[in-house]
């Protein structure tokens, strides 16, 4: 068999999670219009009757300003150098900036594919020229336009993938889609509710932690969780007037995960706050980053 990890990296926002769970065919990273939304590492399985590919969904590239920023580079610079494949992702609207080039020539493996993602928002005499610029620049012969949004050329590049790899045995069982535990699948959906539930400030000075995870036979599962924000104004906004919006918060995300363990769920949402979490290292540790 073809068997690997391939590492999906490019800047924020350019359709890393949204590749990964087109390759997959399922839901299993978040996914926001608003950059950086990726904060961990999502390992995906997909397999295939002659191949495994590992998928490392990986947080975007980019400088870091605060602590966290520098954790999220870190781990996706573990995961390129730990990759047998590196997927490298830019924006056919934005085409390839100064900024891609430089992380290109930083990050750059032994086997690595350009992937022009986003074709479907722009002309294809825009994305010929694109496609000719990424190979001037780069060096690269294997690169590939998709749309990870419409799943066009997706399974083109999963066979790119699989030639690309190296022969051997699966690493996961032929029946695994991930090797990362129900609960973080559950905070990473509330958060990604709040992603969809607020604008710019609010979101990312949140962190999501479960606190308890109770199955239950015959009856609902019991998911409690603490929303961490950074300020008291930040936690009010989450809570809403009354506790509307935390309560729609709650409503979405636990259909959402209903939906992921296929079972019912009771789920019960705190919101506290921890100033400045974002830029001190203990903090981040202990709020699972």
């Amino acid at each position: 068999m073809n068997c690997g990890y391939v590492a999906i990296a490019g800047k924020p926002n350019v359709g890393k999670s949204t590749l990964l769970n087109a390759m997959l065919g399922t839901k299993l990273s978040i996914v926001s219009p608003k950059p950086q939304t990726t904060r961990q590492r999502v390992l995906g399985i997909d397999n295939g009757a002659e191949h495994q590919i590992v998928f490392l969904d990986t947080p975007g590239l980019l400088a870091p300003k605060y602590a966290m920023q520098a954790k999220l580079l870190q781990i996706a610079e573990t995961s390129i150098k730990e990759a047998d494949l590196l997927l490298f992702l830019l924006d056919a609207v934005d085409g390839l900036k100064d900024e891609d080039e430089a992380f290109f020539k930083t990050y750059r493996r032994k086997r690595t594919i350009v992937v022009i993602n986003k074709i479907d928002l722009v002309t294809k005499e825009v994305l010929l020229t694109q496609i000719a610029r990424v190979h001037q620049v780069t060096g690269c012969d294997e690169i590939y336009p998709i749309s990870a949004l419409t799943g066009f050329a997706v399974d083109e590049l999963r066979q790119g993938i699989i030639k690309q790899l190296p022969e051997g045995q699966p690493f996961y069982d032929p029946e695994s889609l991930t090797d990362q535990p129900e609960q973080f699948f559950v905070s990473e959906i509330i958060r990604e509710k709040i992603f969809e539930s607020f604008g710019a400030e609010v979101p990312y000075s949140t962190a999501v932690v479960i606190d308890d995870f109770k199955e239950q036979e015959g009856r609902k599962d019991v998911i409690r969780a603490t929303i961490w924000v950074e300020k008291p104004s930040q936690k009010a906004m989450v809570i809403g007037t009354g506790g509307r919006k935390l309560k729609a918060i709650g409503s979405m995300a636990r259909r959402d995960i209903e939906k992921l363990i296929e079972r019912p769920v009771y789920l019960e949402l705190w919101v506290k706050v921890r100033e400045k979490w974002r830029s001190k290292e203990g903090d981040l540790r202990e709020l699972g980053l």
